[in-house]
């Protein structure tokens, strides 16, 4: 690796996999990959909810939502990572390093509460079939939707601000792919009891608070579900709900684990396989799961296939 004159040089050391030098030539050309089917399939997402008007309902509002955050969060990190990979100097800029952590903190902030509004909408369209037009009115989901994106990025500038003002002396490696919070508070050289409480109680609210959600809502449409006396009612029902709890289930088992596990040495590396699931993985699953288990999305990708075969 690169010696960096530690006189002039102000940025961070990412060491990332570098202890495993014979894996990152496999690691570049499969997260190169994914990362280009995690752009192909939510862009599809997000064209076909603009196109189709059978998609334009408040379900896919949120789902056009959720496949744009997920190419920003995997765009706010995986480039850096494959440039890293590529190369023996490992190293990234102050502001790149407090870019990168404000937009991808935000964007997964953003996420678990978009989630759990998306877990309330599927709440009314089961629960409330019949006022479920009223009760997600076009405005209320515009209204969910941005405070979704100004939560996140709200609570994300108050973590970045604090993190980034502990005093590091002279410190720059961090052991992982990205400027994450968890291992930035192992740099700093004095106590961050503080800084683990704040975020720790910010993770409670951003994390637990759209779980708690999703539970309530998901326990009203089990209660909901049983009461419809047909078995083909009933997998209707379940059907519109399980690409939702899939995604939910990936995203916030992953999420919890790294955030709230206790902190040490030896489980660093699995910390850096499981950021990779939740960063690069879930985002381009996300598509496959709406799709392959979505009537109306399937329906609508062989229209526009089909569309398309004929005009050309």
């Amino acid at each position: 690796m690169e010696q960096k004159n530690e006189s002039s040089f102000t940025g961070f050391i990412l060491l990332g996999f570098s202890d495993r030098l014979q894996l990152e030539p496999v690691l570049f050309v499969v997260l190169l990959i994914f990362y280009i089917f995690t752009l192909l399939g939510n862009t599809t997402i997000i064209a076909l909810s603009y196109l189709d008007p059978r998609l334009h309902t408040p379900m896919y509002f949120f789902l056009s939502n959720l496949s744009f955050l997920d190419m920003c969060y995997t765009t706010s990190i995986v480039p850096q990572l494959l440039f890293n990979l590529s190369r023996a100097d490992k190293s990234i800029s102050f502001g790149g390093c407090v870019v990168q952590m404000y937009i991808s903190l935000a964007l997964g902030c953003t996420e678990c509460i978009l989630l759990g509004v998306m877990a309330f909408d599927r709440y009314a369209a089961v629960c409330r079939p019949l006022h479920y037009t009223v009760i997600m009115h076009p405005r209320l989901c515009a209204l969910m939707a941005s405070a979704s994106w100004i939560t996140g990025f709200v609570n994300s500038l108050l973590q970045t601000v604090l993190i980034f003002l502990l005093p590091r002396c002279g410190r720059n490696k961090l052991d992982h792919f990205f400027c994450e919070i968890p291992p930035f508070l192992k740099l700093a050289c004095v106590d961050t009891t503080m800084n683990v409480y704040v975020t720790f109680f910010g993770s409670v609210i951003i994390l637990l608070t759209p779980v708690s959600l999703i539970m309530f809502s998901y326990g009203q449409i089990v209660r909901a579900v049983l009461r419809i006396k047909s078995a083909a009612g009933q997998r209707k029902a379940f059907g519109t709900c399980g690409s939702h709890l899939t995604v939910v289930s990936l995203f916030f088992g992953t999420a919890i684990y790294v955030y709230f596990q206790p902190s040490n040495s030896d489980s660093q590396d699995q910390d850096k396989f499981m950021s990779l699931f939740y960063t690069v993985i879930i985002p381009m699953t996300n598509p496959l799961i709406y799709t392959l288990r979505n009537r109306d999305v399937k329906g609508a990708m062989k229209k526009m296939l089909w569309k398309n075969f004929y005009s050309g």
